[in-house]
């Protein structure tokens, strides 16, 4: 054998020990070969279909009020054009979006008629959290991809995108929800979630560090590509603000992993949980006193994982706690770059459940101690790019041999409907 051959066969030895690993996972979270096994419901599980729910893409759900809370793109059509969280940019595209309130009750939506705000509202994710001075109502932070005024073909070194978060106050089964400031700071580049510690402090992540292009789609596809980060933001004033980027300071809160995408509240008030999206991860972190993040535990799943949220059982007990994480996803993301562009293609999904195992710390790493169950599938008829799903617990939920049962409310950034199914615990 050569020389020249041996040195080449030395170099492909390199490259499948170091490129193994990451074609693997690719193939196993994107699931390019993986077969749709659409849950079988019975009588009375659904799907129920929440109508006036086009293309929302976060969803969460306030306990004390029982409301669930979504912001909505609500033209089907507009999405395929313009959503910088697919790199869509074509700024002819953008439209009104809207704020809901779906009932667990009635299975009803309720769109929000804007007070002082009148868009563009470009949706993407959110976060709803009480109002400290008053019980009946919320605050919800929003997140607007807003298309950059300086932006030009002929200037490729500015962006098409110029993204802001808008922040909100809802009184509580009223039919408004009223501006009350938006928010823009340099370090909010590619915002995708917000988790919201208090009305005037949150966090954000930046999905990606490239909007589009090849180093774009190397972001999607290489583990090491950890580009990406979360931005903690301090609102020093809340009303009569002179502009977006007044009376605020950001800083970094954490760094280093790939693709962080979803946000959401967990099993305490310090306890952050970040997913991983092409990672198919979520990771729990801990707040710190100077906002920065500090990730425990890790939770691994088979799948892309979206927004994440945290489910308390009303009705837990010694011998069986239903609380657990939830996540959707979708389960054959290899081929969304194409998907994504058709308004009629079909994204398959799935919908994970994990919860401690008894006995368990919390922290034990890469998740070991999670019991995980896949709790819905689809082949994407009934509920098309699942990126959020939470659990409402259903009354007196103590079922046959200790089952609980709770309504599984499923939406997309692509679903052109809002779905509720019943599963059990």
């Amino acid at each position: 054998m050569g020389l020249l051959s041996s040195a080449f066969l030395g170099l492909f030895a390199i490259l499948v020990a170091v490129l193994g690993p990451a074609v693997i996972h690719m193939i196993r979270i994107c699931g390019p070969f993986q077969t749709p096994h659409p849950t079988v419901l019975g009588a009375g599980q659904g799907p129920i279909v929440i109508e006036d729910t086009v293309h929302c893409e976060d969803l969460h759900y306030h306990r004390p009020a029982n409301l669930l809370f979504t912001a909505c793109e609500d033209v089907k059509d507009i999405r395929f054009g313009w959503f910088p969280g697919l790199g869509h940019l074509d700024a002819k595209a953008v439209g009104q979006g809207s704020i809901h309130v779906v009932d667990p009750k009635t299975f009803k939506s309720t769109r929000l008629a804007f007070e002082n705000f009148n868009g563009p509202f470009v949706t993407h994710g959110i976060d709803v959290i009480e109002d400290p001075q008053d019980s009946a109502a919320v605050y919800i932070f929003a997140i607007n991809h807003l298309p950059n005024p300086e932006f030009t073909p002929d200037s490729p070194d500015i962006s098409a995108a110029r993204s802001q978060i808008e922040l909100f106050h809802h009184i509580l089964h009223s039919t408004t929800v009223e501006h009350v400031r938006s928010i823009q700071h340099p370090l909010i580049q590619t915002p995708n979630d917000i988790y919201a510690a208090s009305p005037t402090s949150f966090y954000v992540t930046n999905d990606h560090f490239y909007r589009s292009g090849f180093l774009r789609l190397v972001e999607d596809i290489w583990p090491s590509a950890k580009w990406s980060d979360i931005v903690h933001v301090h609102l020093e004033q809340l009303h009569n603000v002179p502009s977006a980027t007044a009376s605020l300071t950001a800083s970094i809160a954490h760094e280093g992993l790939w693709n962080n995408n979803g946000l959401g509240h967990a099993r305490s008030d310090s306890e952050v949980v970040i997913s991983s999206a092409v990672g198919g991860e979520l990771y729990l972190a801990t707040r710190e006193n100077n906002n920065t993040l500090t990730v425990r535990d890790t939770i691994v799943f088979d799948t892309v994982t979206d927004n994440p949220s945290y489910y308390v059982d009303p009705y837990k007990s010694d011998l069986h706690d239903a609380s657990g994480f939830v996540v959707a996803g979708i389960s054959q993301s290899f081929y969304l770059p194409q998907t994504g562009r058709d308004p009629n293609a079909l994204d398959p999904v799935q919908v994970w459940y994990a919860k401690e195992e008894k006995g368990g710390s919390g922290t034990r790493g890469k998740g070991n101690g999670w019991e995980k169950r896949l709790l819905f599938e689809d082949d994407g008829r009934r509920i098309r790019t699942a990126s959020s799903a939470v659990l409402v617990p259903v009354d007196s939920a103590e079922g046959k041999e200790g089952m609980k049962k709770a309504w599984l409310f499923v939406t997309g950034f692509l679903s052109e409907s809002m779905i509720a199914v019943l599963v059990e615990l």
